[in-house]
């Protein structure tokens, strides 16, 4: 039986002008998830990560803690499969349909950082248009065609593995998790979003695999940063 290893990433730049960058918070958390997995005793035979910044150092900072533990991990290889959906992108198309209902919408998304709640809000009601399919536009990648790109990454790992027992790492986001959970557990994607927002940075989920069967077998464990008792560890974007 293997392992793949779900890392989400460090805290990202919410409300700066690039997203995809770790905070200084985001890199003191991924130190903190690799030391954890070296705690573990884990031994990755495989590291992959989607090719975001914020995946990617994500997955240095936490790598390197293997290095500083006297231990050797895998080379990192990138895999856009593992890539967030362009979150950005949705809101720019599907913006616009939403404005006679939500007139202060833009608003809203313009001032994220001063009312991170009402931002929610907007962003949850966009993400239910888009994975409804209703509002799809040729120039955006639809909630299905996102699951199936994460699905095709997931084979990949499972055709390489099949012959043997591994334990792989991915370093990804909360979007890309959220597509795995709909496809392995079947929960409707709508509800399989209301968890998105649950997945607290650097958090571990876990998928045990025997050829191409695949179990969920824990989600979004973020001990880790519980034990050090310092709540500003725990975030969510």
């Amino acid at each position: 039986m293997g392992s793949i290893y779900l890392i989400r990433h460090g805290q990202a730049s919410f409300g700066a002008e690039d997203y995809d960058v770790l905070s200084p918070l985001g890199v003191r958390q991924a130190q903190i998830v690799g030391q954890h997995l070296v705690d573990l005793g884990l031994r990755f035979d495989r590291c992959l990560s989607g090719d975001l910044s914020r995946q990617q150092d994500t997955a240095r900072h936490a790598l390197q803690q293997f290095s500083v533990a006297g231990l050797a991990p895998p080379a990192l290889e990138v895999d856009p499969a593992f890539n967030e959906f362009d979150a950005f992108g949705v809101l720019s198309a599907l913006l616009p349909g939403l404005l006679p209902d939500e007139p202060n919408a833009v608003a809203a998304l313009t001032h994220a950082a001063h009312d991170p709640a009402e931002f929610q809000r907007i962003f949850d009601l966009i993400v239910a248009r888009w994975v409804s399919g209703t509002w799809d536009t040729p120039e955006l990648e639809s909630w299905l065609a996102f699951v199936e790109r994460v699905q095709g990454g997931l084979n990949r790992l499972l055709d390489h593995a099949r012959a043997s027992q591994h334990t792989i790492a991915v370093f990804t986001s909360g979007g890309t998790i959220t597509a795995l959970l709909h496809l392995l557990t079947r929960i409707p994607a709508s509800e399989a979003f209301k968890l998105t927002w649950h997945i607290a940075n650097t958090s571990l989920s876990r998928l045990s695999f025997q050829g191409r069967e695949v179990t969920l077998a824990s989600f979004n464990s973020h001990l880790h940063l519980q034990l050090l008792k310092t709540p500003s560890l725990i975030t969510y974007r």
